[in-house]
């Protein structure tokens, strides 16, 4: 029994959507449904989804549009793609433009199931440009911006940006972003400290709202509400 998923299906085929939508339910998964492109991104851009189930031939917008719209959003919600196509070249296209997993129509409903529970237990690795409150975070061009002013940060800085943002709101564990940034090559605690620092430094420029936060025993958290 999954534990309280909320899955978007986007699909225009209506009888096939249904069943999805059936099936799950008898899975304790809850689902909405979009029967196009436009609507499923704004169902997206508006709600929050574990998974995101998406055909890739939609009226009005193609599921690829939809998945490369999404990602160009900051939104990290893991996409598994639909298709009656088999080719290498299909699959290619869709995990460039965002998608995390791949499903050929006909496919067995029991497989579906599967790898939707296995991709809600992750955030997606593919989305473009991280977003929280005005502080973005560009992964392909390495740019860091708050309130469209750009901030220079060392490589190291980036990744321990990418890591707490990837997170927000939740705490990230020191031992969890020294994995993330170093690797199993790490060195001494001291330099995480002096790293974080320099990050405020950059990130908090002057009376902008604070959004990086110790939390005393545990780690950091990048997030809007001050911690008391």
């Amino acid at each position: 029994m999954a534990e309280n998923l909320q899955i978007l299906v986007v699909e225009d085929d209506i009888d096939l959507a249904n069943a999805i939508i059936e099936y799950f339910d008898l899975e304790g998964i809850q689902c909405d449904h979009a029967s196009n492109g436009v609507l499923g991104l704004q169902l997206i851009t508006n709600h929050h989804y574990d998974v995101i189930i998406l055909d890739i031939n939609l009226p009005k917008m193609n599921g690829l549009e939809v998945c490369k719209g999404i990602r160009s959003q900051g939104i990290d919600t893991p996409v598994l793609m639909l298709t009656a196509k088999d080719t290498l070249d299909d699959k290619v296209k869709g995990f460039s433009i965002g998608a995390d997993d791949y499903l050929v129509k006909p496919f067995a409903m029991e497989e579906l199931i599967i790898r939707t529970q296995v991709l809600s237990r992750r955030r997606s690795g593919q989305v473009y440009k991280l977003t929280v409150e005005d502080l973005e975070l560009d992964l392909q061009q390495k740019q860091v911006k708050r309130a469209d002013q750009e901030i220079k940060l060392s490589p190291t800085g980036l990744k321990i940006l990418e890591c707490l943002m990837r997170e927000t709101p939740k705490t990230v564990s020191r031992e969890k972003l020294m994995q993330f940034v170093w690797g199993d090559d790490q060195p001494d605690s001291n330099s995480l400290k002096v790293h974080m620092f320099n990050l405020r430094k950059a990130v908090e420029i002057d009376d902008q709202l604070s959004l990086i936060h110790t939390i005393p025993g545990h780690g950091f958290a990048l997030k809007r509400e001050s911690i008391t």
